[in-house]
């Protein structure tokens, strides 16, 4: 078992070999492609009446595999299967559960290469975006792990002399686990990892655009002998079995990651009491973001383009910590627009199972047509400095785009895009710099660029975010160095990869004795 926690190195892609492994695992997968695969509750294969197509994003015409779409009968069986399983799951030893925890790390290690495959052909990932996905998913239930033995040791209280007193962390119960296709191994793996890492049961609905890596990651679980029942996957549409899930008495908890819209939902629907309910379900919720990234003119201007260019298109910005807004104070606004163009001017975008591409497709075409159409918006509330199309292919590419001359409350500085679509506001100093980044709903993460450190210090009182970065981008959280989580319309706080999640699959319990 291991002792310490230490975060993942990323493989180095410039060396040929890992270049090779790569390619191999591609092919490998590629190979695998086209099968039809089950739900999986309480270790039985189930089929289901109907079923979707999954399809690789940089090429639409590749089918990933046929899934099962579950009714809201299989939804229902998959928690009753859950409930049971609770009933002895919650008694495993903290040593226990953390062991299985480990073999799963262990077994992703050993696959990482092929996972990393999956979601380069299923999600659209490139090369090092899907290693690091492989990577934070390791972290996150290595972290864990330990976290579980943490909470299982002796809590410290007060002493009194006439009691002996303990504080025990007890699981919730059986819950629902529904994760997005942006990161289909860390945040589905840390989610449901954290869940029943505490002792609950779980069922895992991934996004319908990921479920081939989240039935990956359930053989995973396989292979490392958790017991049937602890995960149990149901892949569908959230609009035939969301409300199921979520409204089922006995559902305790729901952990979520995904739009504000339906995550406000779910918190709707988990806030009223249904007939056989006694609790009040613990809703764990992370909505996206609207985040910022503050120039000043005290900043090294080639690093905060670098900084935003690799927070606003990395993944094609489809992830809720991108940085779609960039805030440039304007003593040097020109001077970070130009740079920013002719940085971005290098950008090489295909499909990402080719190394050499280093920005993909967005996952759908639904998304590709919401982005088009935001970026339509952009041209008649701002200036249209660069990108704004798609290309043309079997792929749903689109140039990475920037627009500027745009005020503060326009509609593409206020509404989540999820897309490679920077929107450039000039603020008249530092102070107003702050003001405009916290105009917003949200509140997930934001970057300063400034050398001077009493502004530093003003924004740490002042620039309203869970997450706040100083001199680096504002993507890319470290599991145990950078708790992640977000205010507002940002959700929960949940602060994923910190010391504190694993209280929200909990509950304290009080055990004293006269003596």
């Amino acid at each position: 078992m291991s002792t310490e926690f230490k975060n993942t190195p990323l493989i180095d892609f410039s060396d040929e070999e890992n270049r090779r492994k790569m390619e191999d695992a591609i092919s490998k997968v590629e190979s695998e492609l086209g099968k039809e695969w089950s739900l999986i509750i309480n270790g039985k294969r189930i089929k289901c009446r109907d079923q979707f197509f999954s399809r690789n994003p940089s090429d639409y015409e590749q089918i990933i595999g046929i899934y099962q779409k579950a009714d809201q009968q299989r939804a229902v069986m998959a928690l009753d299967a859950a409930i049971k399983t609770f009933e002895t799951w919650r008694f495993a030893p903290a040593e226990e559960r953390a062991e299985y925890c480990f073999k799963i790390v262990d077994l992703m290690r050993e696959n990482r290469f092929k996972l990393a495959a999956w979601m380069i052909l299923e999600v659209g990932k490139s090369w090092v975006e899907a290693d690091a996905d492989v990577a934070e998913g390791i972290d996150l239930i290595k972290f864990y792990a330990h976290e579980v033995l943490r909470y299982a040791a002796e809590q410290p209280l007060t002493k009194v002399a006439y009691e002996e007193s303990e504080l025990r962390y007890i699981p919730l119960g059986a819950g629902i686990v529904i994760t997005p296709w942006n990161f289909p191994i860390a945040i589905l793996g840390g989610m449901t990892a954290g869940a029943f890492a505490a002792g609950n049961t779980v069922v895992l609905k991934p996004s319908s655009d990921a479920p081939g890596v989240a039935r990956k990651f359930m053989e995973i679980l396989e292979k490392a002998n958790l017991p049937p029942g602890v995960v149990n996957l149901v892949t569908g549409a959230g609009s035939d079995i969301g409300d199921t899930l979520v409204i089922y008495p006995q559902t305790r908890f729901i952990s979520f990651t995904g739009s504000k819209e339906v995550g406000l939902r779910i918190n709707e629907h988990a806030s009223r009491i249904s007939m056989g309910q006694k609790w009040i379900k613990r809703v764990i919720a992370e909505m996206g973001g609207k985040n910022a990234i503050i120039v000043d003119t005290e900043a090294d201007l080639d690093s905060a383009v670098e900084g935003v260019v690799a927070s606003a298109f990395g993944y094609s910005g489809q992830k809720c910590s991108a940085c779609s807004r960039a805030v440039v104070v304007s003593d040097v606004y020109d001077d970070f627009i130009e740079r920013l163009i002719e940085r971005t001017k290098k950008i090489k975008i295909g499909p990402a199972k080719y190394y050499e591409n280093w920005m993909g497709p967005v996952i759908n075409l639904k998304a590709l047509a919401s982005i088009m159409d935001y970026v339509e918006i952009g041209k008649r509330e701002g200036r249209l400095l660069y990108g704004g199309r798609r290309i043309n292919g079997n792929g749903n590419f689109i140039e990475p785009t920037i627009i500027d001359n745009l005020d503060r409350r326009a509609t593409i500085c206020q509404e989540e895009i999820f897309g490679p679509v920077l929107s450039i506001i000039k603020a008249q100093d530092f102070k107003d710099a702050i003001e405009i980044a916290n105009d917003s709903e949200y509140g997930l993460t934001g970057s300063v660029y400034s050398e001077n450190q009493e502004k530093l210090d003003l924004a740490k009182d002042l620039f309203h975010v869970g997450n706040l970065y100083f001199n680096r981008k504002c993507t890319g959280a470290l599991v145990g160095v950078h708790p992640f989580g977000g205010f507002n319309m940002s959700g929960t706080d949940s602060k994923a990869g910190g010391r504190d999640y694993l209280l929200l699959f909990t509950q304290a319990k009080s055990i004293s004795k006269k003596i």
